[in-house]
């Protein structure tokens, strides 16, 4: 399963949101693209996921669409497939969630976002399992960077339609930039695909050799800089063993290994 962006550009109303640019990421790989704030992060996650339409360009889902896991949900178009099976994480004004609220609180909006079971025991068996039982009561703006960006993706990956994860500027919040690149990792040898945006000096720090931006617009928009395929590890028996949270989530991704290698068209190369 891959997402291709083709020469995609959004426009603003004075400006333009996202200028034009390409992008592929399929399902097992973990994509990282670097930019300044402000140079499209959003309005990428968006389109890419099919939650915006782009001004201009083509956003595709191979293959186009894919049998809903979810109870109640059928399936649907093309566009509507691709927004089921892909989630935003942490975008700045579009996905994050209230910093004031509690970890438990968190936890219970993010299942319930998942269409999973969201009472107090369901909230409190989940936190056991991912061992953040202690955090349950501290607000989310008090827990470490690492730790939200990983228990948001774990919520975002609860939807057992969901095969790809957009992380915006997890880079935000503090912390280690190879804290979040391994969480972004582990959920990639999971098997989704994982899209990680972030500033250009956070991809320094995890060993690209990025030079200063230069170009005449400031929209310049983000760029691929590091692009990985972890090798694929079976859900983990204990929790723990998946870096930055408790445990895998629930639920396989859900695709064949070997449809997928002839859908990916970078799948040996």
């Amino acid at each position: 399963m891959q997402i291709t962006l083709t020469d995609v550009r959004v426009d603003g109303r004075r400006e333009p949101m996202l200028e034009p640019m390409d992008l592929a990421w399929s399902a097992g790989e973990c994509v990282l693209v670097a930019g300044e704030p402000g140079h499209g992060h959003t309005a990428l996650a968006l389109v890419a996921t099919g939650r915006f339409d782009p001004s201009a360009g083509e956003v595709r889902l191979l293959p186009a669409s894919t049998p809903s896991r979810r109870n109640g949900r059928t399936t649907r178009g093309a566009a509507a497939t691709l927004r089921d099976v892909t989630a935003v994480v942490d975008v700045p004004g579009i996905s994050e969630p209230d910093d004031a609220l509690t970890v438990s609180d968190v936890v219970a909006e993010g299942l319930a976002l998942a269409g999973r079971r969201s009472l107090p025991s369901d909230g409190t068996r989940w936190l056991a399992d991912h061992s953040l039982t202690a955090d349950r009561a501290r607000r989310l703006d008090q827990v470490p960077g690492v730790v939200r960006t990983a228990l948001l993706a774990a919520l975002a990956a609860e939807d057992p339609d969901v095969r790809f994860l957009v992380l915006t500027l997890p880079d935000r919040h503090g912390g280690e930039p190879s804290g979040w690149w391994e969480v972004a990792q582990s959920l990639a040898a999971a098997g989704y695909g994982v899209l990680v945006q972030c500033t250009r000096a956070s991809a320094r720090d995890l060993g690209v050799d990025l030079p200063p931006a230069r170009g005449a617009s400031i929209h310049e928009p983000p760029v691929v800089v590091l692009r990985t395929r972890p090798t694929p590890i079976a859900p983990p028996a204990e929790p723990g063993d998946i870096p930055g949270f408790g445990a895998a989530p629930d639920h396989n991704p859900g695709f064949d290994a070997a449809a997928d290698r002839q859908d990916d068209p970078e799948e040996g190369r």
